[in-house]
């Protein structure tokens, strides 16, 4: 299935808007909007220039100010600009009013996000899961959309044109859509439940984290497959299990859809039950990007989004990952400011509020293999705990076991 706002505006050059708003600093807001070029090329759209605007709240009417929107009219009628895409989910009424100024195409994070996981979906449950987020989301909004939707299944969410004079029953024809694929995703839920509990009672490992960070990288270096994995974010959208052998020990290890801040709600909810493998884990493995600038920003994204999928808590291992990418810049000695994440170096980094974690925490390089040993190591022992609690007899075995490789 694929959405026709993305196969129309591919290779188009885009404007990305964003706002600074007490919640969000300049600062901030240039990161989201640096992520939501990187989701524009990940679509096929090439971002040309980014607005930002310092306002209380995004206006009501059309997300920024009057004056703003005109600036951005100009600048696309000197530049040929055909997409402009906004950093925030934007309301019925405002994307209205904003293609009704601009006469081109409006795309929000939400739209854009959708789209692309649309585009990278593979098997019939991630399709399905996909296409219900996209009906949820474009039934509030169909007083803009193109009126004759029924159509065959699969086809995709037709996007474009405005129509008012079936409007009632295309709302109908998406509510049964809308029913239809809850109903299929129930039955493939039953199928993956009755999977899941034919894999016997082995220790299950997650590996969890922000998009793009490396979990399929990682994935591949622990089972040795070669699951999907490429430098674009949500290369994996479908959960990958495989059974991995670690000294004497085996486990299932399962490689999970990358989150990303301001996810959108339908996609949570869809993606749930793909997320079955985080909730039903026994240790999940965070790997966190620790080359990019607000790491610690996406671990708080990804550990707010784990609580909306299950509010119980899992023993962790987080796994820093990219340490090869890690740039470190030495102030100059005479310079008196405070230091910043720019120049801190890895090891000082380290030494810092990670070295609380004590053992739950651990520095890697899966593109390099650094410090893989040291990871399958931790995993080793943290799976042999889990497993000695849930078969206390074979504690004799571990412990016969490791007389013999000392």
């Amino acid at each position: 299935m694929r959405d026709f706002i993305i196969s129309e505006s591919k290779n188009e050059k885009a404007i990305l808007v964003g706002l600074i708003t007490p919640q969000q600093t300049e600062e901030q807001v240039k990161e989201y909007l640096d992520e939501l070029a990187f989701l524009a090329d990940t679509a096929g759209i090439i971002p040309e220039k980014k607005f930002t605007q310092k306002l209380d709240y995004a206006n009501p009417v059309t997300f920024v100010g009057t004056g703003k929107l005109q600036e951005i009219k100009q600048y696309m009628e000197d530049n040929e600009i055909g997409v402009v895409v906004f950093d925030d989910e934007l309301s019925p009424k405002q994307i209205r009013n904003i293609e009704k100024e601009l006469q081109v195409k409006i795309l929000d994070r939400t739209s854009l996000i959708l789209d692309i996981f649309a585009m990278r979906a593979q098997t019939a449950y991630a399709k399905t899961q996909v296409e219900l987020a996209q009906y949820q989301y474009l039934l509030p909004r169909l007083t803009r959309m193109w009126t004759h939707l029924d159509r065959q299944r699969g086809g995709g969410v037709m996007m474009r044109g405005v129509g008012e004079t079936q409007l009632e029953s295309d709302r109908r024809i998406i509510l049964t859509k809308i029913s239809f694929l809850k109903n299929e995703l129930k039955d493939i839920d039953r199928q993956m439940a009755s999977q899941r509990k034919n894999r016997g009672k082995m220790v299950r490992v997650a590996l969890v984290g922000y998009t793009n960070v490396g979990k399929s990288t990682l994935m591949n270096l622990l089972s040795k497959s070669e699951v999907f994995a490429e430098n674009k974010l949500f290369a994996t959208l479908d959960t990958t299990v495989r059974k991995v052998i670690i000294e004497n020990l085996p486990f299932l290890l399962s490689d999970t859809v990358g989150f990303i801040r301001k996810l959108p709600t339908h996609l949570v909810e869809s993606f749930k039950s793909t997320l079955d493998e985080v909730r039903e884990a026994d240790l999940l493995v965070h790997v966190v990007d620790i080359s990019h600038p607000n790491f610690e920003e996406q671990i708080e994204v990804v550990k707010n989004t784990l609580l909306e999928i299950d509010k119980e808590e899992k023993p962790t291992i987080i796994v820093f990952n990219k340490i090869d990418a890690f740039t470190y810049k030495p102030k100059d000695e005479d310079d008196l400011t405070p230091k910043t994440k720019e120049n801190i170096s890895l090891e000082e980094l380290e030494k810092s509020w990670m070295n609380k974690m004590h053992d739950d925490c651990i520095f890697i390089s899966a593109k390099n293999k650094e410090n893989i040993d040291e990871l399958k190591n931790l995993l080793y022992e943290r799976v042999k705990t889990i497993h000695i609690e849930r078969y206390p007899y074979n504690d004799f075995l571990f412990q016969k076991y490791d007389e013999e490789t000392e």
